[in-house]
């Protein structure tokens, strides 16, 4: 009896538990498939979304640390403004052990002021096949860019190279005053070369070093007209132990311009001219210090210049010149061969003055061609006279085309204070007799030494 009385609480139970149970199977299910349809929606999210600063893009690069501009954005039509993709391969060459920027032949790349800076890693080659141009027009110039067109600073083991040329475009400049831009600059620079490029048309200097150390100079040409104005071919200065070689300059001032601070320099098998020659200075003017030595010029050719091997410095000013030596030299139809001149003044008129840049142990050996003015000017101050010039082997005759004009002073060298001695062959005789000489003991009488010049040259 108590067994069926209690059957319908039983399956009331039964059946709690069987809903509760289906209940608890739809709340599960329910929760996978809303987990089921956040997941993919969160990998989407994660996806899109960084996690981190994005990799720099890679330089463009031909292959392992050469950097060719056209693949920095240059055009090389000539026209297109190539400033940037040079800079842009050029920093990319900078930051790699033997990087190298290509600027490729057959095209012409159009480039504004630039300047190329360094430190770099070393070994760094900026292979030039093409054209580089500067802008045609003037205007075209920022004001603060108009000393320099290509300008490298603070660059070390660098080399400049290849079959290309810079033009820089100077032409429209040669009639203008008072600018001072040079076609391709080294400033405070350490072991530079340049080597088989063509520099042509400058403003101004075509290839200027400044208050560097260790340059090499090889197998360039450098070609700007006769009649452009303070065009010089190589210029140096506050620069030491510099070898400039097998080179061909043509331009309208010096050929190589050796400036105050130089010393040690090397030139060697160079061909000159039309321009001024070789020259030392001009130094002083102002009254300033200026310090050379240690230079040695040999086995060049000079032709249809102004003077051949030349030594200028302004009355008034103080310092050294000292060690120089300039053998083996042929001059054609060069206008006064051999040069010292302590007058030196590049205006109608310039104001006498007593002191001047000391000049001592020049020597000139193997010095022979044709002049068309003078054979020898040595014009010293006369308060700080040229001491221990030498002139050995020195023929020159007039140019065959005007002997007819030469007067019998301009045939006859010309010596102002100068002391030191002659040694034959000497033609003309005028030569031999040229230098004074010094006393019986070998020295200058006491008011001719310049020991104090010394003291502001500690070269």
């Amino acid at each position: 009896m108590k067994i069926i009385k209690s059957s319908p609480l039983l399956a009331m139970l039964i059946g709690f538990i069987i809903i509760a149970a289906a209940i608890s199977t739809i709340s599960v299910e329910g929760r996978k498939h809303h987990v089921k349809r956040i997941k993919p929606k969160h990998r989407r999210h994660s996806k899109d979304t960084p996690t981190g600063s994005p990799a720099p893009a890679p330089y463009p690069s031909t292959h392992d640390g050469v950097f060719d501009i056209l693949s920095f954005g240059a055009k090389g039509d000539g026209v297109s403004d190539d400033s940037k993709a040079l800079v842009g391969a050029w920093k990319a060459a900078c930051k790699v052990v033997g990087g190298k920027v290509e600027i490729p032949a057959g095209k012409e790349f159009m480039v504004k002021a630039v300047t190329l800076q360094g430190p770099c890693k070393e070994e760094t080659v900026v292979q030039i096949e093409g054209t580089l141009v500067a802008p045609a027009k003037i205007g075209s110039w920022p004001k603060s860019s108009l000393f320099q067109w290509l300008n490298f600073k603070w660059v070390s083991h660098v080399t400049i190279q290849g079959s290309g040329t810079l033009d820089a475009r100077g032409y429209n400049w040669w009639n203008l005053d008072n600018y001072q831009t040079q076609a391709l600059r080294f400033y405070s620079s350490g072991n530079v070369t340049v080597r088989d490029i063509s520099i042509v048309n400058s403003p101004l200097c075509h290839l200027k070093f400044d208050d560097s150390d260790g340059v090499k100079v090889n197998n360039i040409t450098i070609s700007s007209p006769e009649n452009s104005p303070n065009t010089d071919g190589i210029h140096l200065q506050n620069t030491r132990n510099v070898e400039i070689q097998h080179s061909n300059i043509a331009c309208g001032d010096d050929c190589v311009s050796i400036q105050t601070g130089s010393s040690n320099v090397h030139i060697h098998h160079i061909s000159c001219g039309p321009g001024h020659g070789i020259s030392i200075g001009s130094l002083g003017k102002d009254e300033t210090v200026a310090c050379v030595s240690d230079i040695i010029v040999e086995d060049i050719s000079i032709q249809n210049t102004l003077a051949g091997v030349r030594i200028k410095t302004w009355q008034g000013g103080l310092g050294v010149v000292k060690n120089l030596t300039f053998s083996n030299i042929q001059v054609t139809d060069v206008q006064v061969p051999i040069v010292i001149d302590q007058y030196y003044c590049d205006k109608s008129k310039c104001k006498n003055q007593t002191g001047a840049v000391s000049i001592s142990n020049v020597k000139y050996n193997n010095i022979v061609g044709s002049f068309t003015a003078q054979p020898v000017r040595i014009a010293c101050s006369n308060n700080v006279p040229c001491m221990d010039v030498d002139l050995i082997d020195i023929r020159l005759r007039p140019s065959g085309g005007i002997r007819g004009l030469q007067t019998h002073q301009q045939q006859h060298a010309l010596c102002w204070n100068s002391y030191g001695k002659t040694q034959g062959p000497l033609v003309p005789s005028s030569i031999g007799y040229c230098l004074k000489k010094s006393n019986i003991d070998g020295y200058y009488p006491k008011r001719f030494i310049a020991s104090s010049q010394e003291k502001l040259c500690p070269l």
